[in-house]
């Protein structure tokens, strides 16, 4: 991904982005992502996602620690939080403590985690939302991860609460979840 000045200029009147620790692999996109971040408004309203995707070994504890301090918001699923805590010195602590670790740690606004059928926890400092997952009669999980976080931030974008914006995000990932594709259209008691 190359930094150009069309980029920069989206950069400068983005108000949230997420990006991953897959795209890090390359450095050129490394520091395009590295660029877009510091050309953001320099604000605390800003919502700044690191969704952790640790893929095939396109990662390293270098990356994971600058994306760490580079967000706001995290993002995780239960088995990268228990590689990313083996990484970091802490592997015996059960699931909810490395989580108050690492957001206090990085001065989180918010750790997103999911935990697949065992439901999904959105922490904040000093509160913590719980939802479980919906059974629904899965065509495809392609997209849930990510129209879990789309959701989530557009909710939080609008105002909603934490838990109000935790649950349409749990909405939208078991709908499309039900639909083959990762972008299906999304019906309106979502939307709304």
């Amino acid at each position: 991904i190359p930094y150009t000045a069309r980029l920069e200029a989206l950069a400068e009147r983005t108000r949230a982005v997420c990006f991953g620790s897959l795209a890090q692999r390359n450095v050129v996109s490394r520091n395009t992502i590295n660029r877009f971040l510091d050309a953001m408004p320099q604000d605390d309203n800003r919502l700044i996602v690191f969704d952790v995707n640790l893929r095939q070994g396109f990662y390293n504890k270098e990356i994971l620690c600058n994306s760490m301090k580079r967000c706001n918001i995290l993002k995780i699923n239960d088995e990268e939080l228990v590689t990313v805590s083996r990484m970091f010195g802490y592997p015996g602590i059960d699931l909810q403590d490395k989580c108050w670790i690492l957001l206090g740690k990085y001065n989180l606004k918010m750790l997103i985690l999911t935990c697949g059928i065992n439901g999904s926890y959105v922490f904040t400092p000093g509160n913590v939302s719980f939802q479980p997952t919906p059974k629904v009669e899965v065509a495809d999980t392609v997209g849930a991860g990510d129209s879990f976080t789309a959701a989530f931030i557009a909710n939080i974008l609008k105002g909603k609460s934490v838990i109000e914006a935790h649950k349409k995000a749990v909405d939208t990932s078991a709908y499309v979840c039900t639909q083959q594709g990762a972008m299906p259209v999304l019906p309106s008691y979502i939307t709304e």
